[in-house]
């Protein structure tokens, strides 16, 4: 993995109008966004991005339909592939903001769309104008911070006075190190902060032995790394995976917790929920040796399905 980056940015915004979120925000700040993403960089909105011949040159198709390439070497059967981009939204209880509140949450960009931070900031500039949850209160993007590092220390790069986007400092390069015997911890546990949608054996799945967390993950990285970041990885996949299904699970409280969503795009209410909570494995050197890089990447590029909307977002605790 050698050009594997991803650039993390902290938005603030400032209530105008009371805004009233469901219980699980992400679905409001995806659902919304798209929209206005559409609006600002769109230039056939009577067309869908299928009939349409710009089709391969748009931002908006390569952000939100982001269909494979007609010479991929991977995915090649599939209408789309992973999102470059990632919405984390509030994780606090809140549901409702009354004027001059703040609302604050990130945005994680991947590869080749970490270019595209003006479109992004646009159309959050645009959503506040148009409305965002129940009544559609509006609100104004008062800044943005772009991320130093992985640890969030923030330097401003946008104000709503002086609506310019500063220079930006690099971005986040990974690069997967080897773990060292002195750091090496036998227990690690991973708390999920949103819902974790896995699939395995073509059902989402409520358990998460280790190996199965492991196959998402690997399918994730290197798409992203494939689409996204103009690298194909060459890792012993079957190698990986033969490691990660000795792991032992010593304890989870995971639980499954459904929320639902309407998508206006397709025409119907969509149930979208997953698992919550933690869970703690046990390794032994070998089996960490590969594994434990992979699992600190996974923090900021999410994993499992509905990654845009925030989901699959854990923490090793």
């Amino acid at each position: 993995m050698n050009n594997f980056q991803i650039a993390r940015f902290r938005l603030t915004l400032k209530v105008l109008e009371e805004v009233n979120f469901p219980p699980y925000k992400g679905s409001v700040f995806r659902g919304g966004f798209g929209y206005a993403f559409k609006k600002v960089a769109c230039t056939q909105k009577e067309t869908t991005c299928n009939a349409c011949l710009l089709k391969s040159t748009c931002v908006y198709s390569y952000v939100f339909e982001t269909p494979p390439p007609k010479d991929s070497q991977m995915l090649r059967l599939y209408p789309r592939v992973p999102h470059p981009f990632i919405i984390e939204p509030p994780l606090e209880e809140r549901q409702i903001y009354t004027q001059g509140a703040e609302i604050i949450f990130h945005l994680v960009l991947i590869g080749k769309a970490i270019d595209y931070l003006p479109y992004f900031v646009y159309a959050f500039i645009e959503l506040g104008r148009m409305g965002i949850g129940l009544g559609r209160g509006r609100y104004e993007l008062a800044n943005v911070g772009r991320g130093l590092d992985i640890k969030g220390q923030f330097l401003l790069i946008y104000t709503n006075e002086n609506k310019t986007i500063l220079a930006n400092p690099p971005v986040i390069k990974f690069t997967l190190d080897p773990v060292s015997s002195e750091s090496f911890s036998e227990v690690q546990t991973l708390r999920f902060l949103t819902p974790a949608r896995m699939r395995y054996k073509g059902s989402l799945t409520d358990e998460l032995p280790f190996h199965v967390l492991m196959r998402t993950l690997l399918r994730r990285v290197s798409s992203l790394s494939y689409f996204h970041c103009g690298e194909r990885i060459y890792w012993d996949f079957k190698s990986l995976i033969e490691r990660a299904e000795s792991v032992e699970t010593l304890s989870s409280d995971l639980r499954w917790l459904d929320w639902e969503r309407y998508s206006t795009r397709q025409g119907q209410k969509m149930k979208l929920g997953g698992v919550m909570g933690n869970i703690t494995y046990r390794f032994s050197t070998k089996m960490l040796t590969g594994l434990l890089p992979l699992i600190k990447l996974g923090q900021h590029i999410h994993v499992g399905k509905g990654t845009s909307f925030g989901l699959g977002w854990y923490e090793v605790a």
